[in-house]
């Protein structure tokens, strides 16, 4: 009996190995790219590209309306703490990458930035408006037999308004607050003694800026990018405008002819109208050496474009 199963399991074995086949192992080799670079090609196929011009803004003031240091200033003496949150503000523009950013300290109401139109000055989108509303420093502490602790705080706010350049009204304000502190202290006569720190003003200013910083340029991203017609001729369209801001040879824009300005009997104001689409214009150059004098040439891909009539247009970013 126990014969008879050892002949039965032996046949089985060799049933099973006359079944399996043989070959080689797949080699394994690596992909191309890593799997990150997989991972963002893909995001990159599945999210659109959104096409993002530079705004030409400017910062037309920045003061300090507090009282802090007035006492001690003069007639001649400069505003540092405006001019120092107007520097940190525009520096973080031009970090941003979104922006031209012009300087326009010398420029003192918006009528005067409203007029200048092609000569040493460019023209911006937006002008801002800006002050240090609150700004003050606080010392306190805790004393005991033996030990102490001083802690020095700063806070300051700012406010910010953004106003339209063709309109002169302000369509959007915002508030940033920030502080900073700095905190001593000895046991028995043992540990630090601060002195008075002059860096908790800077710190508490760029925590105000930075607070501010992140509602100016979503709104400034949401409006529209436009631009002007310089020429046209010879069926070419001449705009203001280049690889500064971000245009490449190839880009599609639409031209709108500016709605009919009525005036309101509610308010009392002019509104413009809709503007209305004529045409479609596509990049085929560009031209000029700096922001002051550069520009593209386009070509009409459809509708039409009177020349009698440039005045009444303006070039708008297709939105995607």
């Amino acid at each position: 009996m126990k014969m008879r199963n050892v002949a039965l399991f032996g046949s089985l074995l060799l049933l099973v190995s006359g079944c399996a086949t043989t070959g080689t192992m797949p080699e394994q080799t690596e992909a191309p790219v890593t799997k990150i670079q997989q991972t963002k090609a893909q995001k990159d196929a599945e999210m659109p590209i959104a096409k993002r011009y530079k705004r030409k803004i400017a910062i037309v003031r920045f003061t300090n309306e507090t009282n802090y240091g007035k006492a001690l200033m003069t007639d001649n003496d400069f505003d540092r703490l405006g001019k120092q949150a107007s520097d940190m503000l525009s520096s973080r523009l031009v970090k941003s990458g979104n922006f031209l950013v012009f300087e326009r300290t010398d420029v003192k109401k918006i009528q005067q930035e409203q007029s200048i139109s092609g000569g040493g000055l460019v023209g911006v989108d937006t002008a801002i408006i800006g002050s240090v509303t609150e700004f003050g420093r606080s010392i306190s502490g805790k004393s005991g037999f033996l030990s102490s602790t001083k802690m020095q705080l700063a806070k300051a706010k700012v406010e910010i308004r953004l106003v339209d350049i063709k309109t002169g009204q302000a369509y959007f304000s915002a508030t940033g607050a920030g502080e900073a502190s700095t905190e001593s202290g000895e046991i028995a006569g043992y540990g630090s003694r601060a002195e008075y720190d002059a860096t908790l003003n800077d710190r508490a200013i760029a925590a105000a800026i930075t607070d501010v910083i992140d509602k100016l340029v979503s709104t400034l991203d949401e409006k529209i990018w436009r631009t002007d017609i310089l020429e046209f001729r010879d069926k070419q369209v001449f705009i203001s405008g280049g690889k500064r801001q971000g245009i490449k040879v190839g880009d599609t824009l639409r031209v709108m002819a500016t709605g009919q300005k009525v005036k309101s009997k509610q308010s009392g104001l002019e509104i413009s109208l809709p503007a209305k689409q004529i045409a479609t214009i596509r990049v085929i150059s560009l031209f000029g050496e700096s922001e002051n004098e550069e520009g593209s040439v386009c070509e009409i891909v459809n509708g039409t474009i009177e020349s009698a009539s440039i005045d009444k247009y303006h070039v708008e970013e297709v939105k995607i």
